[in-house]
Formats: structure tokens, C-alpha cells, sequence
């Protein structure tokens, strides 16, 4: 039993009707096959309205995403391919045991000998020792050319001393130093101009001091004066 009413003949559409109702279809169908799936999915546009629906830019990425994902696999394809071309070989046994292996060579022991040390110039050309009783001076000079450099060291033993360190010749004359109560000195002496440069000392103590002079370098003689 059925509730619905069976339509009547002249409400069924015509023949007519039918096909034209599939004509537009078909039509319709094209437009949109041509206007949005073909630039949507392949990026082919003649009719032009796919780019300006912006269809035509989303099928060339879905075109730039597949040429991609074709190259990828066929990289790990040939990836492969390589792997198994270069797998590496075993090496044959019975190679390896008849390979007799080679003998150690003797290391050779090479004495290194010492280098010669060069001839050092003495410290000391020079040493003098003088006892000075309580207010005695002395004086000691060396001959010397302009510019030239003479080492010295000095010790009063028993007691400070005091001195003066200068020079005379060629119508001059300079005083380098001057201290008073030093115990001793060392150092180098720069000659001013050709001449006599030197120390004068004097023991101010109320005992007996021992003075050791020693001198080296750019000069004549060392010299005490009188």
C-alpha cells in the first residue's frame, strides 16, 4: 500500500525537455571543466578566467609539488641502485694467508754531538782591591774614546761610601753621578768625549772600608790617579 500519488503523464517533462535539459548540463559541465578544474588541477588556462579566479596559480603548485615528488623518488631510486653496485667485495682467505708480511725495518740511532759553545769575552778585564782608612779618598780612571761603553761593578766592604762618577779631557769635563752612603753600584759608563772618565770615592765611616772595583768593556787601561 502506497501513500504517495503516482504523477500523471502531463506532469512527466517532455522528450524535448529531457535533452535540453542535457544540453545544458553538458554545457555547463565544459564551462566549468574549462574555466575551473583544467587551471585548478593542470594549470591550463585558454579561456583566461582561471587566472583571474587565482586557480591557475594553485594547479601550477600542485604541478611544481608533483614534479618534486617524481624527482625525489627517482633519487632514492638511483640511491639504491648505487648502494648496490658499490657493495664492498669480501676479501679472498686464501690471499690474505699466503700474503707474508713484511719483515720490521731496524731503526737507526743518530747520535746528535753537542754544538761547540762560542768563545765568551771575559766579564772582567779589570779588578783592583784598596783599603781606605776613615776620611781617605782614591780615585780611579779609564782611558776612553768618545762613545765608547765600559761595564763596571763596585763594592765597599765594611761600610757604605760615597762617590763621584766623571770625566776630563780634550779641554772638557762632565759629571756623570754623584751618592753618598751607597754600599755598592754596577751598571755601564757611556764615555761623553775621548778622555779619562771614573769614580772617585771617599770613606766617610769610623773604620776601615775594602773597595772592589772591577771594570770591562771599550777602553785603554784602567789607571789610578794620584
Amino acid at each position: 500500500m502506497y501513500n504517495t500519488d503516482m504523477p500523471s503523464r502531463s506532469d512527466l517533462p517532455s522528450t524535448a525537455k529531457l535533452i535540453r535539459s542535457t544540453i545544458m548540463a553538458a554545457i555547463v559541465a565544459l564551462v566549468l571543466l574549462v574555466t575551473v578544474v583544467m587551471p585548478a588541477e593542470y594549470a591550463l588556462d585558454p579561456t583566461g578566467a582561471g587566472r583571474l579566479l587565482g586557480l591557475t596559480e594553485m594547479g601550477e603548485i600542485k604541478g611544481q609539488l608533483a614534479n618534486e615528488a617524481a624527482a625525489d623518488e627517482t633519487a632514492q631510486l638511483v640511491g639504491v641502485q648505487s648502494a648496490g653496485a658499490t657493495k664492498p667485495q669480501e676479501p679472498d682467505a686464501s690471499a690474505t694467508e699466503t700474503t707474508a708480511a713484511p719483515e720490521p725495518v731496524a731503526e737507526q740511532t743518530i747520535k746528535e754531538e753537542p754544538l761547540p759553545e762560542p768563545a765568551q769575552e771575559p766579564l772582567w778585564q779589570d779588578e783592583v782591591r784598596v783599603v781606605l782608612a776613615p776620611g781617605e779618598g782614591t780615585e780611579f780612571k779609564l782611558t776612553m774614546k768618545e762613545d765608547a761603553v765600559a761595564r763596571f761593578s763596585w763594592t765597599s766592604e765594611g761600610g757604605p761610601i760615597n762617590f763621584d762618577t766623571h770625566g776630563d779631557g780634550s779641554g772638557q769635563s762632565i759629571s756623570y753621578e754623584k751618592g753618598r752612603g751607597v754600599p755598592e753600584d754596577k751598571g755601564e759608563l757611556v764615555a761623553a768625549f775621548t778622555g779619562n772618565h771614573g769614580w772617585f770615592f771617599r770613606n766617610r765611616n769610623d773604620n776601615d772600608i775594602t773597595l772592589v772595583l772591577r771594570t770591562g768593556g771599550d777602553y785603554g787601561e784602567l789607571k789610578k790617579a794620584m
